[in-house]
């Protein structure tokens, strides 16, 4: 067998995370809360910030699957019975320990995610669980993209993702079988030593897209998707030029700095911004005729008044803390 094809051996074991049935009809929503001087930035610049997941508020992103994956991997009893020697054993440990450690050294920085909360259509006045997280207590706005510009590309250095919601038995439960699986396939394929790399490879790459993917279940009301960007993935350099920072509360944060445009890979759409934004729901607390028409008037300062007829205020009656 050559690479790619000890690769490819590995390919069902990500079918978990393939939620492109959710986007086949091009209906699908999803809304990106945040306060208005965000959104005057999005409209204005047409660019949207990815942030690095371990700067979120989840206290564990990514640090869960990624730590918990390793230690299954180093604790497996299943690993050391199915390889049959010490030796092999230790061929497996290095390359999974080299391309950990490149991880952590080269990509945990440059991993950014993108976060969208699915929005139902009739909806109009959006969730106040996510006004109250993510849209300044009500006082921000919610931007309503649709999805039928979409289209599955195995050269973007993008995937979309529905976020899975677990306990943490459940998650590590996950784990536990899906490296069984691994083995199943290890144990079944008779790859040669010098080819064990690739198997390590294809683990590790498992358990950073599942801890980009499940959360704590405690966050299921947000109905999560998510755009990811991992570098590894970017073999073509589309978006590296476009890491950047930002100074907050919490001192720097790596961020990436994407257009809202189509990428620079083939085959290339043909979107703009005002075609996939489906509506601007002003949140509960900025939903007065005033605030409406101040908004009308930052759309046409920025010279996008086509943008006016998408505003749609949020009548739930929340009050401000």
């Amino acid at each position: 067998m050559n690479d790619q094809e000890i690769l490819g051996l590995f390919i069902p074991l990500f079918s978990d995370f393939d939620d492109s049935q959710g986007m086949s009809d091009g209906k699908l929503l999803l809304a990106h809360y945040t306060s208005i001087g965000v959104i005057e930035k999005i409209l204005q610049s047409e660019e949207v910030w990815f942030s690095n997941p371990l700067f979120m508020n989840d206290l564990q992103e990514m640090r869960f699957g990624i730590l918990e994956g390793k230690r299954l991997f180093e604790e497996s009893r299943e690993i050391i019975e199915l390889c049959g020697s010490q030796s092999r054993v230790d061929l497996l440990d290095n390359a999974f320990n080299h391309y950990f450690s490149q991880f952590e050294a080269e990509h945990a920085l440059d991993t950014y995610v993108f976060c969208l909360s699915e929005h139902d259509p009739q909806n109009k006045d959006g969730l106040l669980s996510m006004w109250r997280a993510y849209g300044g207590q009500g006082n921000g706005a919610a931007l309503v993209f649709n999805t039928s510009f979409i289209t599955l590309n195995t050269n973007s250095p993008l995937l979309i993702t529905k976020v899975s919601y677990a306990s943490t038995e459940d998650r590590l439960s996950w784990l536990q079988n899906k490296l069984h699986q691994w083995c199943e396939i290890l144990r079944e394929s008779l790859i040669p030593d010098d080819k064990l790399y690739l198997t390590a490879y294809q683990f590790l790459n498992l358990i950073k897209v599942f801890a980009l993917k499940f959360k704590h279940d405690g966050f299921k009301e947000e109905r999560e998707w998510r755009l990811i960007y991992m570098p590894d993935r970017d073999l073509q350099g589309v978006l590296k030029d476009r890491f950047g920072y930002v100074i907050g509360s919490r001192g720097v944060e790596p961020k990436l700095k994407v257009k809202i445009a189509t990428l620079n890979i083939e085959p290339q759409g043909s979107w703009t911004l005002e075609t996939i934004l489906d509506r601007i729901i002003l949140g509960p607390s900025v939903s007065s005729p005033l605030a409406r028409q101040s908004i009308e008037r930052m759309l046409h300062t920025m010279g996008k008044d086509t943008f006016r007829q998408k505003i749609c205020p949020s009548s739930i009656p929340l009050r401000p803390l």
